[in-house]
């Protein structure tokens, strides 16, 4: 397989879970859903989606349901974390990695300001050399 066709394979199957979890955390109607693209920041995935729950039940049965789209997509979870307590529950799809969490817990950890540091830098950088 050619690096070119094994790229475009990759991105249909990363937009397939993507999709994949939006619909089981729209199911289910998790908060505040944003996508990170860290293509280029890490190898340890394409895709990062956060979303909130209201209380630790929701964010365990948000995971859950991400968890049951995924298998019914023909895609295995490579690992899921923090079931127990349910204040941030992480599950791994591989290219895409879905945070789920507590309003208090997601706002102290700041994953969003984490993964996209430095992006509007380098945009306000480019506007002000050009």
């Amino acid at each position: 397989m050619s690096q070119t066709s094994h790229r475009s394979t990759k991105s249909a199957t990363t937009a397939v879970i993507r999709q994949q979890v939006i619909n089981a955390l729209d199911e289910l109607k998790a908060k505040d859903i944003r996508e990170i693209d860290v293509r280029g920041k890490t190898s340890i995935a394409d895709l990062l989606v956060v979303a909130s729950g209201t209380s630790a039940r929701h964010v365990k049965s948000i995971a859950d349901e991400v968890v049951k789209f995924a298998k019914k997509a023909g895609v295995m979870p490579l690992g899921v974390e923090g079931e127990q307590e349910a204040e941030w529950v992480l599950v791994d799809l591989g290219d895409v990695i879905v945070h789920v969490m507590l309003p208090r817990i997601r706002e102290f950890y700041g994953l969003e300001r984490l993964w996209t540091v430095g992006d509007r830098e380098i945009d306000a950088e480019v506007a002000s050399a050009g």
